[in-house]
């Protein structure tokens, strides 16, 4: 459970823990773009597991969250007076899916769900935020990519993955 932690402490190693077969598309086109076409001196690391599941088809405009590491995969249907937002990653975020629906059938609470192919990449884009507005206070502050996607949310966020604490933990700040 701390694979992707070790992994986040190599700065040019870009990890990620996908769950559903789009997510791994997308990321590996994005890495064969980068490495082989741009040249970068970058590498991956990507987990992935061996379980057997449906895996569902990507929506429009989910791409790009992908690469960034976060996007709202399942949007809760209705507006109750009580909402959460789930999240996950890798095979634990098939759990965060049924949890929703558990959450919704059993007691009434909304839950949107989003998938977090990478933390660690959260994460560095919150500490790029951080350094750019430390090092630019008279210019207007840049929002973290998670910061961004969450803002206009309502209720707790709950996160769920595979891996230590830490893996996730890392995006509190933000």
């Amino acid at each position: 459970g701390h694979s992707l932690v070790l992994s986040s402490l190599i700065p040019n190693c870009l990890s990620y823990d996908p769950t559903f077969s789009f997510e791994i598309a997308v990321i590996m086109r994005e890495g064969l773009r980068r490495m082989y076409q741009e040249q970068e001196d970058i590498l991956y690391y990507i987990t992935v597991m061996n379980e057997n599941y449906a895996h569902p088809g990507m929506k429009a405009g989910q791409e790009e969250g992908i690469i960034k590491g976060l996007y709202l995969f399942q949007k809760a249907e209705d507006n109750t007076k009580h909402r959460v937002q789930l999240m996950g990653s890798g095979t634990i975020l098939r759990e965060v899916i049924a949890a929703a629906d558990l959450l919704k059938n059993d007691w009434g609470i909304a839950a949107d769900v989003w998938s977090a192919p990478s933390f660690t990449l959260l994460a560095r884009d919150g500490q790029d935020a951080e350094r750019y507005n430390m090092l630019h206070p008279t210019e207007t502050a840049r929002l973290p990519y998670f910061t961004e996607c969450l803002k206009d949310t309502q209720g707790p966020i709950v996160v769920s993955t595979d891996y230590m604490r830490t893996y996730a933990e890392q995006v509190r700040a933000f």
